[in-house]
């Protein structure tokens, strides 16, 4: 394995090791890069407290590794995604933020949209078949990926899990088109049809549809095995192939896995102590999920060590969304998932650095999904600037990992914004977070709301008609940055023109 001499410069210059290169020439020692990605996992879905205190949440789950994960980095307690999952996935893969990309809405099949029918408000015509690398396909965003800048570094690129960048039919519904050598298990499915081996990971069984068949994993069916333990046994067989080929080539793992994302079923290994508890329903099979998730992460973590790499390597677990409406709501947290509450966006987020450097601290910055894509890059010591197609939205974090006061205090007072023009299961509305104010724009019929994060991170209390300028001041922010963007906004169904924005034009 590779002998790694100046860890601790690691941290504040990613890229600044050197080892021998060819005649004596220095090259950049490049670390991985390991993002375990999880699905549909709340902000208080852990026994790791993300709150000022801990919740009953936090005491009913057990995730042991994500403990660990966070004793020996840094959690980001005000870290956030879209409130739905395909934006979050082409936001990080971009650096665009929903507004600009427009995949504002999940996608599955080819030019169809998920969205129901309202009596006041149609979805626009957004680019329902999700993300592309080249042109040519209809009502797509077309990009230049994370993992095809990273592969241009010399990074092996590896996906596996959940996808969901492009619709059925389209290149990016296959990873591979999308920048990442190896792909497992990812299609344009968001959700399995099973996590079951007995039932092939299939639908099929339940409701006869196959589209939700999670591809390449056939060599586990009828096998009594839960699809996250089989998506992490290929991820580690993959991680010693690369090893065995390569030991001095970086990698870039994206470890997206579909729990815990519906349909909710028990992962039996984790059954008996929430039995034990008295959990039922969702309640009780969202549990066994999660710890099946959680032990993946310490498998990971398990191999790195054991291999000499976990000291050269960015360990960042994040979710994509808030926990949906059929699991325990995440307290003190309003809404879930697809809602533009707090419980639809906040997610945990923990970075672990090489070396440990600030082993178990807190962040209270804020930063947004679409600050992977520039974090990413930095930490490979990729120079992407001018060689994107895209406008970049997102904004590096390592300042803040490294505890930069000027970047926490330019982070504290970042616009954030949120766009969800759509008609699928929630109403339409757009989002802005200024400091600790917050203002959301209900598309349908106009109305704001205004809340103070820092009094009130339940939103009980709107305070549009107490706090008039700061209502209209953010609401020209809000408005302005959709403009710039390019937001694309709902139909009003009596006039047929676009609804209005924040500011009523």
């Amino acid at each position: 394995m590779r002998a790694w001499s100046c860890l601790a410069l690691t941290l504040l210059l990613p890229a600044a090791c050197q080892e021998p290169g060819v005649a004596g020439e220095a090259s950049p020692v490049r670390p991985n890069i390991v993002f375990f990605f999880v699905d549909d996992m709340g902000w208080q879905d852990t026994s790791v407290a993300f709150h000022r205190e801990r919740t009953a949440l936090n005491d009913r789950y057990r995730t042991p590794n994500m403990e660990r994960l966070a004793a020996e980095g840094i959690r980001f307690t005000q870290a956030y995604a879209s409130a739905i999952c395909s934006p979050s996935r082409v936001s990080l893969m971009t650096g665009m933020n929903a507004a600009r990309h427009g995949v504002t809405c999940w996608t599955l099949r080819r030019d169809q949209s998920p969205e129901q029918r309202r009596a006041d408000v149609a979805g626009p015509d957004w680019p329902l078949n999700g993300l592309c690398a080249e042109d040519g396909v209809p009502r797509t965003v077309v990009a230049t990926t994370l993992p095809q800048l990273l592969r241009e570094a010399g990074y092996h690129t590896i996906h596996a899990g959940k996808a969901h960048f492009g619709a059925k039919g389209t290149p990016g519904e296959d990873p591979r088109n999308l920048g990442f050598d190896v792909n497992i298990a990812g299609g344009a499915i968001g959700g399995p049809g099973s996590y079951w081996g007995e039932k092939d990971f299939s639908a099929a069984w339940r409701d006869g549809d196959r589209i939700w068949d999670v591809p390449g994993l056939e060599e586990y069916h009828g096998q009594d095995i839960f699809l996250t333990e089989a998506i992490t046994r290929e991820v580690l067989a993959e991680l010693g192939r690369q090893e065995a080929a390569d030991d001095d080539q970086p990698f870039y793992l994206y470890l997206s896995h579909y729990a815990v994302h519906a349909p909710l079923e028990a992962d039996a290994r984790y059954a008996a102590r929430y039995e034990e508890m008295g959990l039922e329903g969702n309640a009780f099979k969202l549990a066994t999920m999660l710890e099946g998730m959680d032990k993946s992460l310490g498998d990971v973590l398990r191999w790195l060590e054991d291999h000499g790499e976990l000291d050269h390597t960015w360990v960042v677990f994040l979710a994509d969304n808030g926990a949906p409406s059929q699991v325990p709501r995440n307290l003190p947290l309003r809404g879930h998932k697809i809602t533009p509450y707090e419980g639809g966006t906040r997610v945990p987020m923990i970075v672990r650095t090489p070396g440990a450097a600030r082993a178990g601290e807190r962040t209270a910055a804020p930063v947004l999904i679409e600050d992977v894509f520039p974090s990413f890059l930095e930490v490979a010591g990729v120079e992407w600037a001018g060689r994107t197609r895209q406008t970049v939205d997102g904004v590096s974090f390592l300042p803040l990992v490294r505890g930069d006061a000027a970047a926490e205090a330019a982070a504290a007072e970042r616009p954030f914004i949120w766009h969800y023009p759509n008609t699928y299961d929630q109403p339409p509305s757009s989002t802005i977070r200024v400091g600790d104010w917050k203002l959301i724009h209900h598309h349908a019929g106009g109305g704001l709301e205004l809340f103070n994060l820092a009094e009130d991170l339940s939103e009980t209390t709107d305070l549009a008609e107490a706090r008039p300028a700061i209502r209209e001041r953010l609401a020209r922010r809000l408005a302005t940055l959709l403009r710039e963007r390019g937001a694309l906004m709902p139909i009003d169904m009596a006039t047929g023109d676009a609804v209005k924005m924040a500011d009523g034009h």
